[in-house]
């Protein structure tokens, strides 16, 4: 209160302009990378402040962001732009779940996607991702009919890390072999990094594993 706004941070300065965007009572908010100047702990606790005043005032908002955790944890719908067009929009479950191009793969998730080249090949009565190694990895019966018509096409396969676990964790799954280059313990998590061909390829696995 002593300060003017030139003698603020940047972080100051940007929680003033939302205050007094907000004391207008505007009929739409237009948040332009609100939170780009804040510090890890301090984003994260404006992110709820921003999301708790969200549901408390009748306003739309468009928010606009690079970080895809901002998009996912604040957004009732999240709309994927790449180059000025709009890839995908939708729920952010639906844009995780149900990615409609490689971009929305790679960039909605933390860590990214991983993604491999591979063929799409007739197994019997179903079909199988056979990898660059030759490691075969059977579709689902519930997407056959959907994946059928592009049996014989190499493709583009999509793995995301929290996927991928230690074989003692879940067993009776799909097995693959891989040399580990680099685990990164997190506490509630442990990230592996592995190569599967020319392919570098990050888990995110239980820290209970022993890696």
């Amino acid at each position: 209160m002593e300060r003017r706004p030139g003698q603020l941070s940047g972080g100051q300065r940007q929680r003033v302009a939302m205050g007094r965007a907000i004391v207008r009572n505007p009929k739409v908010f237009l948040f332009d990378e609100p939170l780009s100047n804040l510090d890890a702990k301090l984003r994260v606790q404006m992110r709820t402040e921003i999301k708790r005043l969200h549901q408390l005032l009748p306003t739309t908002t468009v928010y606009v962001t690079h970080d895809q955790v901002e998009a996912m944890t604040m957004a009732d719908r999240v709309v994927v732009m790449n180059g000025g067009v709009i890839e995908q929009a939708g729920p952010p479950q639906e844009l995780y779940h149900r990615p409609v191009s490689q971009f929305v793969a790679g960039f909605i998730g933390s860590p990214a996607m991983n993604f491999l080249p591979a063929q799409l090949a007739s197994s019997g009565k179903g079909l199988a991702v056979i990898l660059e190694d030759g490691t075969s990895l059977a579709v689902p019966d519930a997407r056959v009919n959907e994946y059928a018509r592009h049996a014989g096409k190499s493709v583009v396969f999509g793995m995301r890390p929290e996927s991928i676990s230690d074989r003692q964790q879940r067993p009776g799954l799909a097995d693959v072999e891989a040399k580990i280059d680099l685990v990164e313990p997190l506490g509630p998590e442990t990230m592996v990094y592995f190569s599967i061909g020319d392919a570098n390829l990050c888990a995110c696995i239980d820290p209970e594993c022993g890696c």
